[in-house]
């Protein structure tokens, strides 16, 4: 799956019934789901045997949904906006490679492999 077909989907998913601040307020809820779960896994919460790990991705995959939702409700290119503000991160900070670049060698990895 590509971040533009989540987009995608989620544009259609949402267009009928979409609202940027429903979505909004779900997505902060879904951010003080993976602090709960974040506080378990330090010890600063208690926890009853739970897969402490599935929760986080589970708790994460649900902030993805609603910024990815909020982002195509909005004709938000996502990918394009990711690379952009990685890019003058990696310039700013003088990384040795930038988010761009590393996808192009992984992908040449993959070709030649």
């Amino acid at each position: 799956m590509t971040i533009e077909e989540l987009e995608a989907y989620l544009l259609d998913h949402y267009s009928n019934d979409g609202i940027d601040e429903s979505l909004f307020m779900k997505l902060v809820e879904e951010i003080g789901e993976v602090a709960e779960v974040l506080n378990k896994k330090a010890g600063r919460k208690s926890s009853d045997n739970e897969d402490l790990r599935a929760q986080l991705g589970s708790e994460l995959a649900d902030v993805i949904h609603y910024a990815v939702a909020i982002a195509a409700l909005n004709s938000i290119d996502m990918n394009e906006v990711i690379i952009e503000k990685d890019r003058a991160a990696s310039a700013k900070y003088n990384h040795r490679t930038n988010l761009e670049q590393f996808v192009a060698v992984m992908r040449n990895r993959e070709l030649n492999t």
